[in-house]
């Protein structure tokens, strides 16, 4: 039997598993980390703390495959897909780094965002890109260490994804994604999959900097290096493959492979997307080539930042009594009690709303000035009404999503499929079927990008046809059905989130400002 191995770079964790050719997992790990904010709406992270991650979880994997009886040999290949890098990682001509990688969180580029849409043809950039102009945007990110880390610019060879660092510190080989390539927004042609020599002249950015090598998600970038195949346990010459965004990875996993199907993959952030051929930027949402039949599928996203991490905010600040709780118990949840008392308030949480914008917002919104609100409170409301309203608020960001995605989805199907941390909560997804109207499926295995990361090495490595991988791995289970009454009442509620945010803006910005 053959196994590859699938690891998944994320903003708070970084996972790997072992799987056969199946699909059936052997063996996974996972290690934790915090994203550095080391000022308000930064956030970045040195890739050496991924790498540390990825090279752990890697051995530890190939430890308990070995543990159950999988000889190194037996492992074919290594795919690693990663969240979003924004401005991607500066390295120099020795491929060293020069400083953090700004990631996708990091919203410090106000002020570029606003020079490009001063300077240059903004509606020729998202013809070219089929991308907006916005902070969240690693072009953006560029431009900003351009004016305020000179020392950074000066010096720098190429910007690298993180999955693209990774790989090259494994392989010494330089290649990037056309899902990483593409999402760095105003740097890459879409249509052409290539990098824009005319967006980058419009923006001053040298196209020296872009790394020259592109490469389909499941091609090999190249084989592992000696001096990692001890420590990891691997055979020397094991192939490496590229990997992509991990929520297209994530998409994959969940078995979209064709067009309108769509998943929301809900961890830190939320991104739903869908498959398409074609995409219009002016509809606001982000655009990247599939990470499956990439040439001639795109997968188009909308997303909040802050998701789970609105969840995970909410808890730590205010929850303290839960917090103590669970720690008295030996498998204690505080999400569990929390979801709870969370269960036996009403749809709507009697009338109180959450905006989830905590570190701006990005589509349909697309203002790093955007900021959280609780908005209905009276002395009637407790904690739980609270944290109700903030599982209701992201589920309304995903809704907005969504209807920003049906003006240029070709179709979607009738059915949502919910990925990543969230799907862990029956109250949320039952909030999730009501507040959209679609019922709502999971994945069966606990399982997210990193499961899409190891069909990507099955596949690259020629253990798998195009057509099984475009079956899948993963066992989908219905989880939730929109009930008609609580739908009608989120209907109009929705209404009101949707006119909360124009409404504030103006109050928003000035708090920012002042």
């Amino acid at each position: 039997m053959d196994y590859v191995i699938g690891v998944d770079i994320g903003t708070q964790s970084t996972k790997a598993l072992v799987v056969d050719t199946h699909g059936a997992i052997v063996a996974q790990h996972a290690s934790s980390y915090q994203p550095d904010t080391p000022k308000p709406l930064w956030a970045e992270q040195w890739p050496s703390v991924w790498f540390d991650a990825v090279t752990e979880c890697i051995a530890r994997c190939v430890d308990k495959a070995r543990a159950a009886g999988v000889a190194s040999a037996s492992i074919k290949a290594v795919c690693v897909s990663s969240l979003y890098g924004g401005s991607g990682i500066p390295v120099d001509r020795e491929i060293e780094p020069l400083s953090p990688c700004l990631i996708w969180m990091d919203r410090r580029a106000t002020a570029q965002v606003q020079w490009v849409r001063e300077n240059v043809d903004v509606a020729r950039l998202q013809a070219i890109t089929g991308n907006g102009v916005d902070s969240y945007y690693g072009f953006t990110k560029m431009l900003w260490l351009k004016q305020n880390a000179p020392e950074v610019w000066a010096k720098t060879r190429y910007f690298l994804p993180p999955n693209a660092y990774m790989i090259y510190r494994l392989t010494g080989e330089i290649a990037v994604d056309h899902s990483s390539a593409c999402n760095i927004g105003g740097v890459y042609d879409v249509a052409r999959r290539e990098w824009s020599s005319e967006a980058l002249d419009r923006l001053g950015i040298p196209a020296a900097m872009m790394p020259p090598r592109l490469v389909d998600s499941s091609e090999v970038v190249g084989p592992l290096l000696p001096q990692w195949a001890a420590q990891l346990g691997l055979e020397v010459g094991t192939p490496i493959v590229a990997g992509g965004v991990d929520a297209a990875v994530a998409t994959f996993a969940a078995g979209a492979t064709r067009a309108g199907q769509h998943v929301a993959m809900i961890g830190t952030s939320m991104c739903w997307g869908y498959i398409n051929q074609s995409v219009d930027a002016r509809h606001g949402l982000v655009a990247m080539p599939h990470v499956f039949n990439g040439a001639r599928d795109l997968y188009v996203f909308g997303g909040a930042i802050t998701a789970g991490a609105s969840i995970t905010w909410f808890r730590e600040q205010f929850c303290h009594e839960e917090n103590e709780a669970a720690r008295a118990t030996a498998h204690g949840d505080p999400h569990r009690l929390l979801e709870d008392a969370a269960a036996r308030i009403p749809a709507g949480a009697d009338g109180v709303l959450f905006l989830p914008y905590l570190m701006g917002e990005r589509s349909p919104v697309w203002d790093a000035q955007a900021s959280g609100a609780f908005v209905g409170l009276n002395l009637f409301h407790t904690r739980a009404h609270c944290y109700r309203a903030v599982l209701e608020g992201v589920s309304f960001a995903l809704k907005h999503n969504m209807e920003a995605g049906r003006l240029g989805a070709q179709r979607l199907d009738d059915r949502l499929i919910v990925v990543g941390g969230a799907a862990h909560s029956d109250l949320w997804m039952q909030i999730i079927a009501d507040v959209t109207g679609f019922p709502v499926y999971t994945i069966e295995q606990d399982v997210e990008a990193a499961m899409g990361a190891a069909l990507l090495a099955a596949l690259g490595a020629g253990l798998v046809s195009n057509e099984d991988a475009a079956r899948g791995w993963v066992t989908l289970v219905e989880r939730a059905r929109p009930d008609a009454g609580r739908q009608a009442l989120y209907a109009q509620r929705f209404g009101i989130y949707a006119d909360l945010y124009p409404a504030l803006k103006p109050l928003m910005h000035r708090l920012q400002t002042g």
